[in-house]
């Protein structure tokens, strides 16, 4: 089945209020709402990008944090999208989002164990990302979870103080200047023209 960012939205703002804090509804409707604008820009640059699946993509990558199941966010959110019968590719946003450059240990928090979920695992080693899921991987990393959008400088920065240095930060801070730059390369200019409030949250 398709999820339509429509859809995706709708089951966002359900969850208000359902758990302890709606910030990560915040986050995610800022994630959907940035990837649509990148994707919008690339589409109007030639590529092949499907706007609506990169703005559902970022409304439901963080749809874990909703359930109370044991495992990680990102195994929770694949499993409700799977429950409710969504097709795949939209479920592999929830695997896919925490993970840069097709590297379970390219991500912020520190190494996971990867021990714990050789699923996950195999999955982020295995997977072709997708467009799509290229820019959720990069708005993650620029919305914060008030809603705001950031200079990955500024954003990584926060991410350090909540979280904490580690050991794979530097190589997960590499790969995210990567990842923009690929983006501003396709794009033939500075992506972050395309969101002039990141100016005022400087």
């Amino acid at each position: 089945m398709k999820l339509t960012s429509n859809k995706a939205l709708e089951m966002l703002e359900n969850f208000r209020g359902t758990t302890q804090s709606d910030k990560w509804i915040n986050h995610c409707i800022c994630v959907g709402n940035t990837a649509g604008k990148i994707a919008k820009a690339l589409t109007e640059k030639g590529y092949n990008v499907d706007i609506d699946k990169a703005i559902s993509h970022g409304y439901v990558h963080d749809i874990g944090k909703y359930s109370d199941k044991p495992q990680s966010h990102e195994m929770k959110g694949y499993e409700i999208l799977k429950e409710k019968g969504f097709d795949e590719d939209y479920c592999n946003i929830c695997l896919t989002h925490s993970f840069l450059n097709n590297d379970i240990i390219c991500t912020a928090g520190g190494v996971p164990d990867l021990a714990k979920n050789p699923f996950l695992t195999e999955f982020i080693k295995n997977h072709e990302y997708t467009m799509e899921e290229k820019i959720v991987n990069l708005c993650d990393l620029m919305c914060t979870s008030i809603g705001n959008v950031f200079t990955i400088d500024k954003r990584l920065i926060d991410l350090i103080i909540r979280k904490g240095g580690h050991p794979n930060t530097q190589y997960h801070v590499k790969e995210t200047y990567k990842l923009k730059a690929y983006f501003d390369d396709l794009l033939g200019y500075n992506l972050y023209d395309l969101f002039p409030e990141i100016k005022e949250n400087l």
